[in-house]
């Protein structure tokens, strides 16, 4: 039984049945908040569409632009699924999508990559770097590492990025002792790769690991050669722990977030989250006066901690992303601890029609870094604009993984799903605050989101902006996880002006 969504009727008939009152017509064409004006909700400040691509119909996932001197090129992770590549005419397993967006109002379509082997579906996220800045790199290549599904990972040339070719695989997932999680029995998810120091933080499946995902260093200084350096996750989690299985809810990990120094580690993206604040030097090394000092036992594992947060039951880390120096404006009279160090951490909403707690990013003060310490939180509001019963998930999932000089201080990007980009003022992170937004429209491959309620089946057709990421001219670049495709849009008005653009 499909049923209709109950609550967009609110906004919608108390607007019609108002300007019925004041003798004015009412367009009953699409509900409130679907990319129209209606009543006291406005699904587009300061923020404007400048183009878009329906990306063959495809579940996306993760946004990367490269820059290839005065061309921009867009590489899209998707979800597992298959559509038919419209320039080879065949019906592909979803895979790689790349876009030249050097002109971001007519995004060009340059090819499909699909996955490699009968096994593999989606990929989901994809890291470039170019040769040049590999530490023994082809300085006339550019390189991309992807996941192949969920069985391996995969370094391709993408020196011509309409015509990618395979260079090796790095290294096949392995099998967990504890068997399938909800995802299987071997995963991949996001990560990292330097390209200062080639390292790449990779995270997927290690071989009798107790969890599917686990951070897996590989050195990539020279694409074409991987050398394995270390696996590596909670203590607990190694291959030869016995007893119970700690945090036993953790989905494993989620995010490796590496920045100077410092690794800001996420498990749990949406539950029974753990932050876990690595240094960076100490985990390549291991500890010195430890003969095996990278296997993987639990000294091993806990000697390059810094800190550790455990969130409650009800959240998650998905991306802890660091903001350091940043100057409060209030405390411009204060001798001590003006500037400050703080980590962006998003808990990823997952059910639909809000069926679980709700979820928040919060700013997390790691000035004194062995004590982090949450100190606000933002999160959109249900209402005005009905979003519990739009259908699909409300609530984040990610911010934009790339610095950015302009935004890295003042700005937070963020996905919300069925409330579309969020830009988040996070000038005074004690008190962040919603500037602008934008909520695409849906359209004809928008794909339902269905689920059962106290044994009804409810399906809603929502947008679901599942990642956002910027380039370095400050456009924004947005996905959607169900399919609608691929929206570039940029700031307007005094959204704009806070982070300085032309």
């Amino acid at each position: 039984m499909r049923l209709e969504r109950p609550a967009q009727r609110s906004l919608a008939c108390l607007t019609c049945w108002a300007a019925a009152l004041l003798g004015a017509g009412c367009d009953r064409s699409r509900p409130a908040g679907d990319g129209a004006v209606s009543g006291e909700y406005q699904p587009i400040v300061d923020m404007r569409l400048v183009g878009q691509h329906d990306l063959q119909a495809r579940s996306a996932y993760q946004p990367v632009v490269h820059a290839y001197g005065e061309r921009r090129i867009l590489f899209v992770g998707h979800h597992a699924g298959e559509a038919l590549n419209a320039m080879t005419g065949q019906v592909e397993v979803s895979g790689l999508s790349i876009l030249d967006v050097t002109d971001p109002a007519a995004p060009v379509y340059l090819t499909h990559v699909p996955p490699t082997g009968t096994e593999a579906r989606g990929t989901q996220h994809v890291q470039v770097c170019d040769g040049r800045a590999l530490p023994n790199g082809d300085p006339g290549k550019v390189y991309a590492i992807r996941t192949n599904g969920l069985v391996s990972y995969e370094v391709l040339d993408v020196t011509e990025p309409a015509r990618p070719a395979f260079v090796t695989t790095i290294a096949d997932t392995g099998r967990s002792s504890r068997g399938d999680s909800d995802r299987g029995g071997r995963e991949t998810h996001k990560f990292q790769w330097d390209c200062e120091t080639g390292i790449a933080y990779l995270n997927g499946t290690a071989d009798r690991w107790r969890v599917t995902r686990v951070l897996q260093a590989f050195d990539l200084s020279d694409p074409r050669q991987p050398r394995h350096l270390r696996d590596f996750g909670l203590a607990g989690w190694e291959p030869d722990a016995s007893g119970p299985f700690p945090e036993a809810e953790i989905s494993g990990l989620h995010q490796p977030f590496v920045a100077g120094n410092r690794m800001y580690l996420g498990y749990g993206s949406g539950a029974n989250g753990v932050l876990q604040v690595l240094d960076r030097e100490k985990f390549l090394n291991g500890d010195p006066a430890v003969r095996d000092r990278l296997a993987p036992r639990p000294e091993n594992l806990r000697y390059p901690e810094i800190a550790r947060l455990d969130l409650p039951s009800f959240w998650g880390v998905h991306t802890a992303k660091p903001i350091r120096g940043v100057e409060i404006g209030d405390y411009a009279d204060n001798r001590d601890a003006r500037f400050r160090d703080f980590l962006v951490v998003v808990s990823e909403a997952g059910a639909f029609r809000c069926q679980e707690a709700r979820d928040v990013m919060l700013i997390v003060d790691i000035t004194d870094e062995q004590r982090p310490l949450p100190i606000s939180t933002f999160q959109v509001p249900e209402e005005p604009g009905d979003f519990c019963h739009r259908g699909g998930r409300f609530g984040p999932h990610a911010p934009h993984d790339a610095f950015h000089p302009a935004f890295d201080k003042t700005l937070v990007l963020l996905a919300y799903f069925n409330a579309g980009i969020r830009a988040v003022d996070i000038r005074n992170p004690f008190e962040p605050q919603e500037v602008a937004r934008f909520i695409p429209e849906t359209t004809a491959n928008t794909t339902e989101s269905c689920i059962t309620i106290d044994g009804v089946e409810r399906c809603d057709t929502a947008i679901q902006t599942n990642n956002v990421n910027i380039d370095d001219r400050g456009y924004i670049y947005a996905l959607d996880r169900a399919s609608t495709g691929l929206h570039i849009v940029e700031l307007t008005g005094a959204a704009r002006a806070i982070v300085g653009l032309p």
